[in-house]
């Protein structure tokens, strides 16, 4: 690994580690530094944020979905291709799930793995020297994991500032940025999170004011100067061996407002692996191209686009056509339209492929959430019968008929507990609601 890099962490989600990762991309790439963004553990929105604020792919670094070789591969790469890596963690810096040690999904996983400096984003609204004892906690809960310095995020006033660094600065912790409260430098949110990058309107003038905001709140220097250079692990301990095969040689992926969450290490080990990506649009009414040998659908919005996907009889048509004699597969969103029905969030039911037999609802919300392990019960896009898949689930939708195919795998949560038959399969169609990103190891 040749880059330096620093990991931004906070005590929680919300806290403005997103803003203030894109502004500091977008600052340093003005400066003409070549740089990275990273994104801890399954988040397949905010890689989008890095590349759009870089130009650099974004990758997602999973301590626990990743095997540990697949994990030193994929940071070698991106270490690699730059001058600085800026990770940014997901959640809460130490908020994994119980696993193994080092495996656990957490950013503090990585702080530790490869000796990374994490900087703090405190969101000191409605305190103000308190914040020193969260920085204290955070400086001393692992010595492991160190803390190289403080953001302080969502000031009222400079004497809020002045209370709340000094405070901080006692401890010997350097405050490196204090940023005012400012509405307008919230990011658009929806259920599963932040509005995507593609969907955001005028995404460049967006960023270029998160990086207005990082120069002239932080003190871009004294941010470079805590990145410190990767840990290297031994030539023998990285490789790809346990990244998602491609599932074909022409791969036809559904990519449109309504079909988006890709990850970006899964798409690029296919490329890599000699896989070719021909993208087609179901909200343009375009079938999956007759020349690709597998089609995939994507997790993303059906929802919210329900009615143009059920009148889109091209794309209907084609994708009936491919499946008689081709495999296809769907995941989270592109399972839902694999299916007869899809309800939306105000009620109304919309017809979908019926490749599958179930239908789904969006108006009766559950939300599920966690890290899955599947094991096939079939062969699939995936992979052959018996392949362990770890993966992760985030959605509101619901099963509210199942139908009568057969299961796809059996699941289990992140910590090995059984959840029983998921997904289905039918001829060569198969779904599934978990978004795969790794082989299991």
């Amino acid at each position: 690994m040749s880059a330096r890099a620093i990991l931004i962490g906070a005590p929680r989600s919300g806290s403005g580690k997103t803003s203030v990762t894109i502004g500091i991309l977008r600052a340093l790439a003005r400066r003409g530094v070549r740089v990275r963004g990273a994104k801890s553990g399954p988040d397949y929105i905010d890689p989008g944020f890095h590349e759009a604020a870089t130009g650099l792919p974004g990758v997602n670094l999973d301590s626990w979905a990743m095997s540990p070789a697949l994990l030193n591969g994929l940071a070698s790469e991106a270490a690699a291709d730059a001058e600085i890596v800026v990770i940014e963690s997901a959640m809460g810096l130490f908020d994994g799930i119980p696993a193994g040690a080092g495996r656990t999904g957490s950013g503090a996983d990585l702080a530790r793995l490869y000796g990374i400096p994490s900087l703090l984003v405190l969101d000191v609204s409605g305190q103000s020297t308190t914040a020193a004892a969260v920085a204290k906690g955070f400086a001393t809960y692992d010595p492991a994991v160190r803390i190289a310095g403080v953001v302080l995020n969502r000031l009222g006033s400079e004497r809020h500032r002045r209370l709340c660094a000094e405070a901080v600065e006692a401890l010997g912790l350097p405050v490196v940025g204090a940023i005012l409260r400012d509405p307008e430098m919230t990011m658009p949110e929806r259920h599963l999170g932040l509005v995507q990058a593609s969907e955001h309107a005028n995404l460049a003038a967006f960023i270029d004011r998160m990086a207005d905001m990082v120069e002239r709140s932080l003190d871009l220097d004294a941010v470079m100067a805590l990145a410190t250079s990767l840990a290297r692990p031994p030539a023998d301990a990285h490789g790809f061996e346990d990244a998602l095969s491609p599932p074909g040689q022409r791969i036809a992926l559904a990519r449109d407002a309504a079909f988006t969450f890709v990850y970006p290490h899964v798409a690029a080990r296919w490329r890599m692996a000699g896989a070719e990506i021909v993208p087609f649009s179901p909200l343009a009414d375009e079938p999956p191209p007759a020349d690709c040998d597998v089609c995939w659908l994507p997790g993303g919005y059906p929802e919210l686009h329900a009615g143009r996907l059920a009148t889109a009889g091209t794309f209907r048509a084609g994708m009936a056509e491919f499946a008689a004699t081709k495999p296809v597969h769907g995941e989270c969103g592109g399972f839902m339209v694999l299916g007869e029905m899809l309800e939306d969030a105000d009620g109304r039911t919309h017809r979908m492929l019926g490749l599958l037999g179930h239908a789904t609802s969006f108006a009766r919300r559950k939300m599920n959430l966690g890290y899955r392990q599947a094991t096939l019960l079939a062969d699939c896009p995936l992979g052959p019968a018996g392949t362990r898949v770890r993966g992760h689930e985030f959605h509101y939708a619901r099963i509210t008929a199942t139908g009568s195919d057969a299961p796809l795998a059996e699941l289990a949560d992140g910590e090995g507990r059984p959840l029983g038959p998921s997904g289905l399969r039918r001829g060569n169609v198969s779904g599934t609601f978990f978004h795969a990103i790794a082989r299991s190891a």
